[in-house]
């Protein structure tokens, strides 16, 4: 079993800012207990009120990033997963996940697969498309997917993450506001978990256009811990293997599966 936490906050366009939030987040999650702290998509800054060049923006910004985030997790002797934004070679960034172990060394990244183009947006104007495909993580005994906020409406992600072996699925977001979009949201979070038996972690941005409700949804379904709209705020839950096992024994969707009359390429 592990003590693990999300964090919400709303990000700005400053890097530096955001970093000390971000050490306040995970000040008092560490202060809590957690073993693991995982904070929105766009933690590193907002993108879309960055003014000038993004790309710029970005080469500056992801290596303070990075360095001062693996900094907190060995102060603080915590895992650390954050959504930030990573220079590529085309001028376009990727929207990354970076994780960093309780020692502080970079173990891995998760591009974004699916880019936010729904709704009236298009993130895939701005921002790369991830080309390294879906990313497992093993951390504190327990094996942890990645996936960032639209990919959570692709469920071929969470399922390929599972296949993979993952027991809880980490996904930041920055969840836009709208009508039927907190609906969206949770309801999202709990059919991944309950049709893939796993726990989800997920972290949102809050503010004017993003909605927060950060929560921890066990193999069930259940939201054993959630936040509201607070603009800044951390939530803690236990995460244990035997609840995968013993939900996976009652309702063994895995083992049931009928692979030789489905085609997920049609």
């Amino acid at each position: 079993m592990v003590t693990v936490a999300v964090a919400q906050f709303g990000p700005t366009a400053d890097v530096n800012d955001n970093l000390s939030v971000i050490k306040r987040l995970i000040t008092e999650a560490s202060q809590r207990g957690a073993r693991l702290v995982v904070l929105p998509e766009e933690a590193m800054l907002a993108y879309r009120l960055v003014e000038g060049s993004l790309a710029e923006a970005v080469a500056t910004a992801w290596p303070v990033f990075v360095e001062h985030l693996c900094g907190l997790a060995r102060q603080h002797d915590v895992h650390v997963v954050a959504g930030g934004f990573e220079p590529s070679a085309t001028g376009k960034p990727f929207n990354t996940l970076l994780v960093v172990n309780d020692q502080g060394e970079q173990v891995s990244t998760y591009r974004k697969l699916h880019l936010y183009d729904a709704f009236d947006n298009r993130e895939s104007d701005e921002i790369s498309a991830g080309d390294h495909g879906v990313v497992t993580v093993d951390l504190e005994g327990i094996t942890w997917g990645l996936q960032t906020c639209y990919d959570i409406r692709f469920p071929e992600v969470a399922r390929a993450l599972t296949l993979r072996g993952a027991q809880a699925i980490i996904t930041p977001a920055a969840w836009f506001a709208g009508e039927h979009k907190k609906m969206h949201w949770q309801s999202l979070l709990t059919v991944r978990a309950m049709e893939n038996t796993v726990w989800i972690l997920a972290a949102d941005t809050v503010g004017t256009d993003t909605i927060g409700y950060s929560s921890i949804v066990d193999p069930l379904g259940v939201a054993v811990a959630e936040l509201g709209v607070e603009p800044e705020g951390v939530v803690l839950a236990d995460v244990s293997t035997d609840r995968v096992t013993e939900v996976r024994s009652i309702v063994p969707v895995l083992a049931n599966r009928r692979t030789d009359v489905t085609d997920l390429k049609n």
